[in-house]
């Protein structure tokens, strides 16, 4: 399954696959993801919470949890691996990617993004529905983890002397550079050493939707992004660095890992260092 559909594709595959809201807002946001789910979502869908289906035992916030847990939340939710899943989010093309990253981290490929998500659904006319979450039939997901998609704290620090590994920032400029403050409090501004930097804005147009292959190729190059060396995306909490991993992905390029922890984990500690 390609990583990205369109709203047309999923129109007219409406019934034959499942759908997912998989809206996170920010702490600076004031908005509420299940309120607003219940105010109007896809028909069918169902949420998919990246808080809930997460590692209870970190303080840092939707982490990937232990396989097993993976598969019994996800078969709560009716996923099997013979499901074809699209995830979308209210806001356009942000944390829809990073269920879809999940689905694959847990070696599930039949999944793919909504290009544009709800909003270009609403703006098209298409079809809404309302109501609460449906409670859905249970089934059995078997997870089989891909280490090779994920790095930790130890692997970034290790980078820092091989430098094998390009890390790539999808956060803002001015929090990369340490220009403006850090959504969550006591975050310390800056970045890893070494890392790039490519907002998730440099890879979307304005109705949200990715640029193409060919922008999209040109914007990864005037980030370092070379082919010599393997990617590593980052960002503040592992979520918008799934949206230039699936980038990657659309693009034709090796989608590489992603350090889960992010600026989250690595600007919260006083024993990393950091470049502003």
């Amino acid at each position: 399954m390609k990583p990205l559909v369109s709203t047309q594709w999923l129109a007219d595959n409406l019934g034959e696959v499942l759908v997912f809201d998989c809206t996170k807002y920010l702490p600076n946001e004031p908005r509420d993801a299940m309120a607003e789910f219940a105010a109007a979502h896809i028909p069918g869908a169902g949420f998919f919470d990246i808080d809930a289906i997460a590692d209870t035992d970190t303080d840092l916030p939707h982490m990937l949890p232990a396989a097993g847990r993976f598969a019994r939340m996800v078969g709560d939710l009716g996923i099997s691996n013979a499901h074809r899943i699209v995830f979308y989010d209210q806001k356009g093309l942000f944390s829809a990617a990073r269920g879809w990253w999940m689905m694959g981290a847990f070696g599930h490929d039949k999944a793919a993004v909504l290009d544009g998500g709800l909003p270009k659904w609403i703006a098209e006319g298409r079809i809404l529905e309302s109501g609460p979450i449906r409670q859905a039939k249970p089934a059995i997901f078997q997870a089989e983890f891909r280490a090779n998609r994920v790095r930790g704290i130890g692997d970034v620090r290790d980078n820092l002397v091989s430098k094998s590994e390009l890390i790539l920032d999808a956060r803002a400029a001015g929090r990369f550079h340490a220009s403006i403050p850090e959504p969550r409090p006591g975050i310390r501004g800056g970045h890893i050493p070494g890392a790039a930097n490519l907002p998730i804005s440099e890879v979307m147009a304005e109705d949200q939707t990715l640029l193409s292959k060919d922008e999209l190729r040109a914007r990864f190059r005037g980030a370092g992004v070379d082919g010599a060396r393997p990617v590593v995306t980052s960002c503040g909490s592992g979520i918008t660095a799934t949206v230039l991993t699936l980038a990657m992905a659309h693009a034709g390029l090796p989608q590489g890992a992603v350090y889960d922890g992010s600026w989250t984990e690595w600007g919260g500690r006083t024993d990393t260092p950091i470049e502003t």
